[in-house]
């Protein structure tokens, strides 16, 4: 589970100061995967950069039941400098997790070739994206955080991503932020809409749609959906 204890973090833009979150007090439970709904600019991004530590809070407190995935498609994940396989080894030794393991793993998933040895900085978004998918599925995690990042390689590689997250989700949860609401319905049950600072959940996963679509069309045109 995620708590969330007072919870308040905003940003100063160049016109305004932007509220992501104001006094939100919530639990997420576990048991449940999530897909996260909002506009552009809502704060969606932030919210699950807040969740795994990344960011941190303005005030209040982020409490974390269980161990917390590293944000899946955050691009500061990685060390540029460093190859494929040294991020890994820093990663599994982060986490807690057998290096050796976790190291051919994400070799045989992620299918880099002689690139898991060469440095980050020269690789793709596309490769970016096959690392990342590795490293969060060779480490167990209780919450997998996954913001946007489910359209990554080729058909069969999509669908090798979907298969592995189904059986992960079977004895974890997934909080995900995505534009395609048929990824949500694959992969959540509950849903939440972020606005206006604050966070509504719904354990009814198809109220959430409704709500997110009601709001979309209440935007000044121009406004997307995010």
């Amino acid at each position: 589970m995620i708590s969330l204890r007072h919870a308040q973090k905003s940003y100063r833009t160049a016109h305004e100061r932007r509220v992501i979150l104001n006094d939100v007090s919530l639990d997420l439970p576990r048991g449940h995967s999530i897909g996260i709904f909002g506009a552009n600019g809502a704060g969606k991004s932030t919210l699950v950069r807040l969740i795994a530590g990344v960011e941190t809070l303005d005030s209040g407190r982020i409490i974390r039941h269980g161990n917390v995935s590293f944000p899946l498609g955050f691009g500061g994940t990685f060390h540029p400098h460093l190859s494929g396989r040294e991020n890994i080894r820093f990663l599994a030794r982060i986490y807690g997790a057998n290096e050796e393991e976790t190291l051919d793993y994400v070799e045989r998933f992620a299918e880099l070739g002689a690139y898991y040895r060469e440095q980050v900085e020269t690789y793709s978004s596309g490769m970016m994206a096959r690392l990342a998918f590795g490293a969060c599925l060779a480490i167990r995690f209780d919450l997998y955080l996954i913001d946007e990042v489910t359209a990554v390689g080729d058909a069969r590689f999509r669908r090798k991503c979907l298969e592995a997250f189904e059986a992960r989700a079977a004895e974890s949860d997934i909080l995900i932020v995505s534009h395609d609401e048929g990824t949500i319905r694959a992969w959540c049950d509950m849903g939440a809409v972020l606005e206006n600072g604050k966070i509504e959940l719904f354990a009814d996963l198809n109220e959430a749609i409704e709500r997110h679509r009601q709001r979309m069309l209440t935007l000044p045109a121009g406004s997307d959906a995010a």
